[in-house]
């Protein structure tokens, strides 16, 4: 890894990121530089991860030449407006905000800049996250290259077109907080059969972690594994059953429907 990283904010997401970029082989870690608005969360972060944090946002920019916005959408065009003069063609921006398009941002420096927007979620914290990336026309292949080496320390990644992003949020960046959701109510109809808490949550993971795992390496159609689940007569069928009568599926495409609308504008 040869730039210095930077990030502008660090929030839930920005510290998933860091973590996730500190939890690997010491050799691969990059050097690293964060800008927070508080001296609270510069202690924090400096006890957390032993690494420069900065109160200032031109300092992170003079400092790295990859430079991850991590503040809310609704900060982009103010936090923008204040680092322009400081971005210089040797910088790559990394965008990880859900609403804001790359045009935008162009408009926003007001010159050409290398611009890559991006959606991790939050299993980046355990290196096992998945990302999307799309770059505009001024990054180079080498540095999206780079870009992309740092994505594969988050977990998996696909570089996609900007027109994918809406589906890819509800698919991916928003089912972290569906699948949690899930976790936590199997885990209520455990307890409530008689399983203590901690198990319950615990085989209600690592039933949910399986699962996922057998359908990325067999690569077979999701209603077929559903259906080698399902014996005929037996109780999975009938919770199917159950679980269709209630409108899983549809909930799940709703949900994910909305989602997607909602993450073309943020305001």
């Amino acid at each position: 890894m040869n730039s210095k990283i930077g990030f502008i904010g660090c929030g839930n997401m920005g510290r998933a990121m860091v973590g996730a970029l500190l939890n690997g082989d010491p050799a691969d870690r990059p050097e690293l530089i964060v800008s927070v608005k508080s001296e609270k969360s510069k202690k924090e972060l400096e006890e957390k991860f032993k690494i420069l944090v900065t109160l200032d946002n031109e300092e992170v920019v003079k400092s790295a030449s990859i430079l991850f916005l991590a503040v809310t959408p609704n900060l982009y065009e103010t936090v923008i407006s204040e680092i322009a003069p400081f971005v210089t063609e040797d910088h790559v921006i990394v965008s990880i905000a859900a609403g804001i398009s790359i045009e935008q941002m162009e408009k926003w420096f007001s010159k050409k800049v290398k611009i890559m927007q991006s959606m991790p979620n939050t299993p980046v914290m355990a290196n096992e996250g998945m990302s999307a990336i799309c770059p505009n026309d001024q990054v180079t292949d080498a540095e999206l290259s780079e870009v992309c080496s740092l994505f594969r320390m988050f977990g998996q990644f696909e570089v996609i077109g900007e027109e994918l992003f809406p589906a890819f949020i509800a698919v991916a960046g928003s089912s972290p907080a569906y699948f949690f959701m899930m976790i936590e109510a199997m885990a209520d109809a455990a307890v409530k059969l008689g399983m203590p808490r901690k198990l319950a949550y615990r085989v209600a993971e690592q039933s949910m972690l399986g699962s996922a795992k057998l359908a990325m390496e067999t690569e077979e159609h999701p209603g077929s594994l559903k259906d080698a689940v399902c014996s005929p007569g037996g109780a999975t069928i009938d919770a199917v059953v159950e679980l269709e009568r209630l409108g899983f599926r549809h909930a799940v495409m709703s949900a994910m429907d909305v989602c997607a609308k909602k993450s073309i504008n943020m305001d």
